[in-house]
């Protein structure tokens, strides 16, 4: 496969998808949002949410990341859109982290509550 196989409106296969290393992986969705003209307030960052939930969601439900794209989907989302909602709730997570927020415990177990609490409605409302 090459870099043009990628689109978020379909799952890679992932043991295609972990073949990659992380920079290629963020290679791979910054290429696919530059030849779909995609605008980006930060292009790279949005290319490293999407590489890092694709890559969840590859690895399996380790992080229930797998599961919440499966429920986004029933809900109407479409795969990107679903991408960019669970993409949302990671980047509330590392910018805490990033910034030294205490977030009362364990990071994965908040990851997972707030991927659970994610909604299609409140994705589409901007919650």
């Amino acid at each position: 496969m090459t870099i043009e196989d990628y689109d978020p409106q379909h799952a890679p296969n992932p043991d295609w998808w972990l073949a990659f290393d992380e920079q290629e992986r963020i290679d791979l969705a910054f290429e696919h949002h530059r030849r779909a003209r995609a605008k980006s307030p930060n292009a790279t960052a949005h290319a490293v949410i999407h590489a890092i939930v694709e890559t969840q969601i590859a690895m399996g439900d380790e992080l229930s990341v797998a599961r919440t794209l499966d429920r986004l989907l029933e809900d109407g989302l479409d795969r990107h859109d679903a991408l960019h909602a669970i993409g949302s709730v990671l980047a509330e997570h590392l910018h805490s982290a990033f910034m030294g927020i205490e977030t009362g415990g364990d990071l994965a177990k908040a990851y997972a509550h707030d991927l659970d609490e994610l909604s299609a409605e409140s994705w589409r409302r901007g919650e």
